[in-house]
C-alpha cells in the first residue's frame, strides 16, 4: 500500500483531527448571532445542506464562534459550536484525502453534531490520485490502487458509512489533476471507463445506507458527454467543482443539465439525484495566492455574484425535483466561507 499522498492543488487546509470527547466541547461556544440569521435558517428548506470545508479558523470569531480560539482548539473542540449555526448544516471532511480514516474517527465527528447534520467526505488519494506522491507532492510513481473499487470500499466507503451513519452525505471522489497521458484521445476514454469500473464495484448499500457517490474533476477535457453518460449509467452524481482549473459554474451547470434532463423536459428539467457542489477556489488564483489574499477569512473580499446565482438556481431545481442539495464552500471562494454561505442562503430564500 502506498504512503498517504499529498495533493499539490488541494483546495482546503488539512482537515482537523477528530474532536475531543464531548466533555471538553463546551470550551468553544457559538457566536452571538443576529436574529435575522435564525429567521433565515427557518426559511431555508430542510433539504438544503450548506456548509464549509472545515471549521478550524480563528478568523471566524463573531461569525461562527463567540471568541477567538487557536486553530488547534477549534480543530479539537469547535465542531459542536459550528453545528449550532442556523445555516451551517453540513461540513466537508477533507482530512480523509491525505490518509484513510478509521471508523472511530468518523464516530467522533458524528457525535458532535445533530441528527439532521451531514458530512461531505472526500475519498483518499490512495484511490483517487493516479500517482503516489512524495512529502512535498511531487510524483514518486504510478499508484497501483488508482480507482480500485475494492480499496475504495474497504478503506473509504465502509468506514465512513459505519462511523457517520445517517449523518453521511455525499462520498466524493475528487481526482487531482491528471497528466495528458490519461486525458487525451483514447487515454481519456480509458480513464472514463476506469472511473465507471470504480463506481460499478462500489456497494449500492452498506450499513443500512444507500451511499451518494459523486465524482469531481480537475481536468476540463474529461468533462464530456461520454463522462456524464457514464455517471448516469452508474447512478453517480457529477460534483460541481468550482475551481480555477475548471470552467465557470454556469458551464458545469449545463453539464449537469445534460446529464439529468430528458428531451421532453427541455429547460424545465428535473434532477435525477442529489445536487453536490464544492465551491473551492476563486477564478484566476492559485491556492496559496487565494490563501494569502483572503486570510484570516473574516470578510468577503471578492464577491462572486454570478456563481452565487448559478448555485441558487441549481438549488431551486433540486428543490423542484425533490432532491437534497449539498453545497460546501471554501474560504478561498470569496474570502470567508461562512459569510458566503449566508449570502447563498439569502439568494435561495430571496
Amino acid at each position: 500500500m502506498p504512503p498517504p499522498a499529498h495533493d499539490p492543488d488541494s483546495l482546503f487546509d488539512d482537515e482537523p483531527v477528530p474532536p475531543a470527547p464531548a466533555a471538553t466541547a463546551s470550551a468553544v461556544a457559538p457566536a452571538w448571532l443576529d436574529e435575522g440569521l435564525f429567521t433565515l435558517g427557518r426559511q431555508l428548506p430542510p433539504s438544503v445542506f450548506l456548509g464549509t470545508s472545515s471549521w478550524s479558523f480563528p478568523g471566524w470569531q463573531d461569525i461562527v464562534y463567540s471568541r477567538q480560539h487557536t486553530e488547534a482548539q477549534l480543530a479539537r473542540n469547535g465542531l459542536a459550536a459550528y453545528a449550532q449555526h442556523p445555516l451551517l448544516r453540513a461540513v466537508g471532511i477533507d482530512r480523509s484525502f491525505y490518509q484513510p480514516l478509521a471508523v472511530a474517527d468518523y464516530v467522533r465527528y458524528a457525535s458532535q453534531v445533530p441528527e439532521e447534520f451531514r458530512f461531505l467526505v472526500k475519498a483518499p488519494a490512495l484511490v483517487s490520485d493516479a500517482v503516489v506522491r512524495q512529502e512535498r507532492g511531487s510524483p514518486a510513481g504510478a499508484n497501483p490502487h488508482f480507482l480500485d473499487p475494492v480499496a475504495a470500499a474497504d478503506l473509504f466507503v465502509g468506514p465512513a458509512l459505519e462511523g457517520l451513519g445517517a449523518r453521511a452525505g455525499p462520498l466524493v471522489f475528487q481526482l487531482p489533476p491528471l497528466t495528458r497521458e490519461l486525458t487525451q484521445g483514447d487515454a481519456a476514454i480509458a480513464t472514463i471507463e476506469k472511473i465507471g469500473t470504480l463506481l460499478a464495484g462500489l456497494p449500492a448499500r452498506a450499513h443500512g445506507l444507500a451511499p451518494i457517490y459523486a465524482v469531481e474533476l480537475r481536468n476540463p477535457e474529461l468533462l464530456t458527454p461520454r463522462f456524464v453518460r457514464m455517471l448516469r449509467s452508474h447512478g453517480a452524481r457529477l460534483c460541481i467543482g468550482i475551481h480555477a482549473r475548471m470552467p465557470p459554474a454556469a458551464r458545469l451547470s449545463a453539464a449537469l443539465h445534460a446529464m439529468d434532463a430528458t428531451e421532453d423536459e427541455g429547460d424545465d428539467w428535473r434532477m435525477k439525484g442529489p445536487l453536490v457542489v464544492r465551491w473551492s477556489l476563486a477564478s484566476g488564483y492559485r491556492y496559496e495566492e487565494a490563501k494569502n489574499r483572503y486570510a484570516p477569512f473574516d470578510r468577503l473580499i471578492d464577491p462572486d455574484i454570478p456563481t452565487r446565482g448559478t448555485l441558487a438556481h441549481l438549488i431551486h431545481v433540486a428543490l423542484k425535483s425533490g432532491q437534497p442539495s449539498f453545497v460546501i464552500v471554501n474560504n478561498k471562494a470569496e474570502g470567508s466561507a461562512p459569510l458566503s454561505v449566508i449570502e447563498l442562503a439569502r439568494a435561495v430564500v430571496g
